[in-house]
């Protein structure tokens, strides 16, 4: 509802109208309070000797004994400490005001600071504890902070898994590590639980927190089927490692194999750990699966794998394969020519017209160093709006990396590209170019392709220009 200190300096004022506070913000969403709390106090910094605009509608009296909630949760936010002080006291009358208690917790003056410490440890429970959990560990983040997230921890571990589980699905990433970890602590999930919250949470810190206490609390003689699955078949590859590690001490490392063609390089890495421990080889295992260019089902795992464990003379297995139907297998034996120093640009160059955008950027990086040799109106003509998009722009990466007056003729002719992206990229190429040293000086090209692009540069920019480029201004 209120997501900056604009919106809490406009519901200060509704509140000092005397708007209801569940009708102001979402008391749900601990950013609305820490808005609020810092709208309260927003002054014109330009003109200090002004209120708040609620101050100035809606003072707040000198017994706060008078006010409702709304009032109160105004004088708990308020600039000066003692009223501030006196409100945490009066909170007591109002429960739905504690989360504002929880921020005076962290409270920069001491008194108000100590009470709020005070009223927290004796209000809070296990059930409002959950409540206030994501606003305690996000104030938590402040100097002063630790005490809320020493509170919360305390009564937490009173907790039971099913009280848990609310936090465990909280959108908040901290408040998910929290509550595994406190739930770890306590060993109240069971270890076929704790893999599938790894295989489940999109947090690579849950993620390695919940494999590794599964793994852990697992002895070397209990059953391994209702752990390995989830961790085996998870979306992320931190996850799925952590499996394959597990794979040698539960004793199936022969699986590992199924692995060492993953699309995941972290994965292929613990694979091959995992079957060389058992005495095999993942070179051989590649090189039989790379042998036959035309198979369909050749994964590209395989491909790349054969490059990460093989060597220079491997690469005859992965120059049949740039013409594997599959884009994926293309792209991953062009990144495995360059990962053993044997791509070769005159073999590599027609797949620069490839139909997969994804060959086509491993094809451009494996190229670049090679990019001042390429045919510069062979890339030139690839820039030409009848290309589809990822030809333009793997052509104007390297072409940009060449520089020169070829590489600002490229970058001037996409200035009017129909894809913005690569518009605004060109535009940054023809700013930051400059004349190269061993260029031709006074070249009438440049000067012209400059004028072209004048209104990216200023007046001075634009001579100094030319002038690096030995033209007459």
């Amino acid at each position: 509802m209120l997501e900056d200190i604009e919106d809490g300096t406009a519901a200060a004022t509704r509140l000092a109208g005397g708007t209801p506070l569940h009708s102001t913000l979402d008391v749900a969403d601990p950013a609305d309070w820490l808005a609020l709390d810092a709208g309260v106090r927003e002054v014109a910094w330009h003109r200090p000797e002004f209120l708040p605009e609620w101050e100035q509608s809606a003072p707040l009296p000198a017994d706060l004994t008078q006010l409702g909630e709304s009032g109160l949760a105004l004088a708990l936010c308020h600039r000066d400490g003692r009223i501030r002080q006196e409100a945490v006291r009066q909170s007591v009358r109002y429960p739905r005001l504690l989360p504002l208690v929880v921020i005076r917790c962290a409270d920069w003056v001491g008194p108000v600071r100590e009470l709020a410490r005070r009223l927290l440890r004796e209000a809070v429970n296990v059930d409002s504890a959950l409540d206030l959990a994501p606003l305690i560990l996000r104030v938590g983040r402040r100097d002063r902070g630790a005490f809320g997230v020493d509170v919360l921890g305390q009564i937490l571990r009173q907790a039971s898994h099913g009280q848990l589980a609310v936090l465990y699905a909280d959108p908040d990433r901290i408040v998910r590590r929290f509550a595994y970890r406190l739930a770890i602590e306590g060993q109240l999930l069971h270890p076929a639980e704790l893999a599938r919250a790894a295989a489940g949470d999109q947090d690579t810190v849950v993620q390695d927190l919940c494999a590794t206490a599964a793994l852990t609390a697992l002895g070397d003689e209990d059953a391994y089927e209702d752990v390995l699955p989830p961790l085996l078949s998870a979306r992320n590859p931190r996850t799925r490692s952590a499996g394959v590690t597990a794979l040698r001490r539960a004793g199936r490392a022969e699986q590992a194999e199924l692995f060492l063609s993953d699309r995941s390089a972290l994965v292929r890495a613990c694979a091959r750990y995992v079957v060389r421990q058992q005495g095999g080889d993942p070179a051989a295992w590649y090189r039989e699966r790379c042998t036959t260019p035309d198979d369909p089902d050749l994964p590209p795992g395989a491909v790349i794998g054969l490059a990460e464990c093989g060597n220079r003379a491997d690469a005859r297995l992965l120059r049949p394969l740039l013409a594997h139907p599959a884009a994926g297998v293309r792209a991953q034996a062009v990144a495995g020519l360059r990962a053993l120093d044997c791509a070769d640009a005159e073999q590599l160059l027609p797949l620069l017209d490839d139909p997969a955008a994804g060959v086509l950027r491993e094809t451009a990086t494996a190229l670049l160093p090679s990019a001042k040799e390429l045919p510069a109106d062979w890339l030139l003509e690839r820039t030409s709006t009848d290309r589809p998009r990822h030809v333009r722009v793997g052509a104007f990466r390297l072409l940009d990396a060449r520089g020169g007056t070829v590489a600002l003729r490229a970058a001037v002719g996409l200035l009017e590209d129909p894809d913005m992206k690569l518009r605004t990229w060109a535009a940054q190429s023809v700013q930051h170019w400059h004349a190269l040293p061993d260029g031709r000086r006074g070249d009438a090209e440049v000067g012209e392709l400059l004028d072209r692009s004048r209104h990216l540069f200023s007046d001075y920019v634009l001579r100094r220009r030319k002038w690096e480029a030995g033209l007459d201004n």
